[in-house]
């Protein structure tokens, strides 16, 4: 068993290092580390640009390995680590053909250069992935780094629909192997301009009541199905917009936010809804998307 983490020097940080370190020792499993360098288009070209383009891919995965384990040499005790360099088009497709081969059971990437501090941000490999990666995917928030050692718990986002039960219950499973504690979440969100304001807002405060009343039973209804154990906290988190209800929701240190879809057919795939794109993009957490 292993966790891949995609890497390449001076652009990911330490941050998707130290959330797959944390998912390796949580899994008690090794480690793998794998830079995608750029492979070689097929059409003829001088000899010397041939092996000029092969140096430089060649030192682009050194510097890479160097750079990681430089960092992980301080912090990986007791986890086997390994590097790996996988030439391929696109650096999407590369870690797919890692994660494929060598079995792996996880795949993390760190945020984009893009986004602010402590935020989750989809960058261009990543949004690939949302969409074709065959293991669950986690995304580690900018210069995320934790101080426990390993995963905490999984907390849940569940919209209280029926056909969203199965990624509890598939998310009750990933907290099983893990063997962390599982949190289900419903988030009860008031639009900034959830209605015109010759409504009123006692309106708005009773429809969002009403909401919140039907998602406890949609999450008891979890538990008397048995989606879910009788240890499974279950909560219902409001707030005025997505960001104040995502800080409202208590998060531990190790915690990760567990994302998904019900099955797409037969193929295995990552796919993330839109209300499932806004929780991503306000958690204070790292985010782990399941395949559909």
């Amino acid at each position: 068993m292993t966790v891949v983490v995609g890497y390449l020097a001076g652009k990911s940080g330490t941050a998707p290092l130290n959330l797959a370190l944390g998912a390796a020792r949580t899994l008690r499993s090794s480690l793998t580390v794998a830079t995608v360098v750029p492979k070689p288009w097929t059409t003829p070209s001088p000899a010397r640009i041939d092996a000029e383009y092969a140096a430089w891919a060649d030192q682009l995965a050194a510097d890479s390995a160097r750079e990681a384990q430089r960092y992980l040499a301080t912090v990986a005790d007791g986890v086997e680590v390994t590097y790996r360099s996988q030439a391929h088009r696109s650096v999407s497709g590369g870690l797919v053909e890692v994660v494929e081969e060598l079995d792996a059971e996880l795949l993390v990437l760190g945020s984009s250069s893009d986004g602010q501090l402590g935020q989750v941000v989809v960058g261009s490999t990543a949004d690939r992935l949302l969409h074709s990666a065959p293991v669950p995917l986690a995304i580690a928030p900018r210069g995320y780094r934790s101080h426990a050692s390993v995963l905490s718990r999984i907390t849940c986002g569940y919209p209280g629909t029926p056909e969203a039960a199965d990624v509890v219950k598939r998310v009750a499973g990933l907290a099983e192997q893990f063997q962390v504690r599982l949190r289900v979440i419903t988030f009860a969100v008031r639009g900034r301009t959830m209605y015109p304001p010759e409504v009123g807002l006692h309106a708005e405060d009773s429809i969002l009541a009403a909401w919140e009343t039907h998602a406890r039973e949609a999450l008891a209804q979890l538990r008397a199905e048995g989606a879910v154990g009788e240890q499974a906290l279950l909560q219902v988190v409001s707030g005025n917009g997505w960001d104040q209800a995502l800080d409202a929701a208590e998060w531990e240190d190790g915690e990760v936010l567990a994302l998904g879809t019900s099955p797409r057919g037969d193929i295995a795939r990552v796919f993330l809804g839109s209300r499932g794109s806004k929780i991503m993009r306000h958690s204070p957490v790292p985010v782990l998307v399941l395949p559909g």
